[in-house]
């Protein structure tokens, strides 16, 4: 008898997973469609009332009928949730059932040493880790990688950016490019350390590369939200925002996403210190916002690109997200992210959605891509790495060299387009 309760137990331990109906011993991500404004109401109270995080939407501000949620639920209140959510007649399934198991995962890292092999940018690293990376970075490569301090976080940690030069042409244009805006999307800095290692290796071996170093700096930002970034090993793997403590509240953090100057703190922003989406006491209250835009606004004349990595859901996003309101090169920043998501879709049979962040996503004010076209980098750009939710911002470390592949053919074909246009436009005022 005890040995057909076992083979019971294990033929249906699947669905109890999937329909939330047992006890777990880990953290859960759920997918969540309510089907009426009454459930919505209710999801938007679990959001903010119980212990969960909420992954998509940002915010519950977003929460609508008949669009998917994805709530991550810590294992202290996963039963609770899964009552509420069953009580009132939710449809939802779990996403991932061991969500703390990958994060354990997430964090085992057998060597720190660059040189260890390429499986180094397979994996997820610490701050300390990309801090050390930086340096022995440029120490092996002393004629082309310079490393700049741009400034420094609310924690006193630099913001480190890597300037890549291949050669010495005079005028050359430059990209920027930074990673790490929001502390838990884990593949964001992990793009850019892998983009700076394929850049020194495959110069006068990939054609593209080589084309595109030939013709461009490139400034590399690998982590923008360092303080988050580290609370994010150290205490809270879905932390988001930077770490500054608003005065006379609880509330921690200011979204750096939302602290530029493009149409600062209206819909789809907040004031409200404890929300996901606070937008700062000012435009570029936080020093980490800043030091970037002060160090663009230093370099506008020569930047041509902004790249801005994020995750998760397969995006590639152009002006404007902070308005409804078309770009003045809406059309010729359209063409650059189709030729980009055809690119992906056809090397690697991977999905990417594309157009304005408004309009594809939601209104987002506020945002680094924004302000940056609005300065005069008119090839401004924000990409959202893998995947569409299946992990979310758990990438598993298996995931990583296909996020980037994908990521770095999106860089690579904006930037050839961008070098074309402007020796087109070389060429013809040379004729005229």
């Amino acid at each position: 008898m005890a040995t057909v309760w076992v083979l019971f137990i294990f033929l249906n331990f699947d669905l109890l997973l999937k329909t939330g109906q047992c006890t777990e011993t880990s953290g859960q991500v759920l997918s969540i469609t309510p089907n009426s404004q009454e459930q919505v109401d209710i999801l938007k109270n679990v959001s903010i009332h119980y212990q969960t995080v909420l992954w998509q939407p940002v915010s519950s501000d977003y929460i609508k009928e008949q669009t998917q949620v994805h709530l991550y639920v810590p294992a202290n209140s996963s039963q609770t949730v899964n009552d509420l959510l069953h009580r009132h007649s939710f449809t939802y399934e779990v996403m991932l059932p061991n969500a703390d198991e990958l994060i354990e995962m997430q964090m085992r890292n057998d060597s720190t040493d660059p040189r260890s092999g390429a499986t180094f940018y397979q994996r997820y690293h610490t701050l300390e880790d990309i801090y050390d990376w930086i340096n022995r970075t440029a120490k092996d490569n002393p004629n082309t990688v310079k490393v700049i301090l741009v400034g420094s976080s609310h924690e006193k940690r630099p913001l480190y950016a890597l300037k890549l030069s291949l050669n010495n042409r005079p005028n050359k244009k430059a990209m920027w490019i930074d990673c790490g805006i929001h502390a838990r999307e884990w593949i964001s800095p992990a793009f850019c350390l892998f983009f700076v290692h394929y850049s020194l290796s495959f110069y006068n071996q990939n054609q593209a590369m080589t084309q595109i170093l030939d013709n461009m700096d490139v400034y590399v930002l690998p982590v923008m939200n360092p303080d988050g970034y580290k609370y994010t090993w150290t205490n809270d793997r879905m932390w988001r925002k930077n770490r500054f403590p608003k005065k006379g509240t609880p509330c921690i953090g200011v979204d750096l996403n939302r602290n530029f100057d493009a149409n600062w703190c209206t819909r789809g922003a907040s004031d409200y210190p404890c929300s996901e989406i606070y937008c700062g006491a000012f435009p570029e209250s936080e020093p980490e916002s800043q030091a970037v835009a002060n160090f663009l606004r230093s370099h506008k004349d020569s930047i041509q690109i902004y790249l801005s990595i994020h995750s998760y859901s397969q995006m590639l996003i152009m002006p404007y997200s902070c308005t409804m309101d078309e770009a003045e090169n809406h059309s010729e920043l359209y063409e650059m992210v189709r030729q980009a998501a055809e690119n992906i879709r056809r090397y690697y049979r991977n999905i990417y959605t594309y157009g304005p962040g408004a309009k594809t996503i939601y209104l987002a004010p506020g945002g680094s891509d924004d302000w940056a076209h609005m300065l005069g980098i008119k090839y401004s750009f924000t990409f959202e790495l893998q995947d569409r939710g299946r992990y979310g911002f758990l990438l598993p470390p298996s995931h990583i060299q296909g996020a980037c592949n994908e990521a770095l053919t999106a860089v690579k074909t904006i930037a050839l387009k961008v070098i074309e246009k402007s020796q087109a436009s070389t060429s013809s005022r040379q004729t005229v």
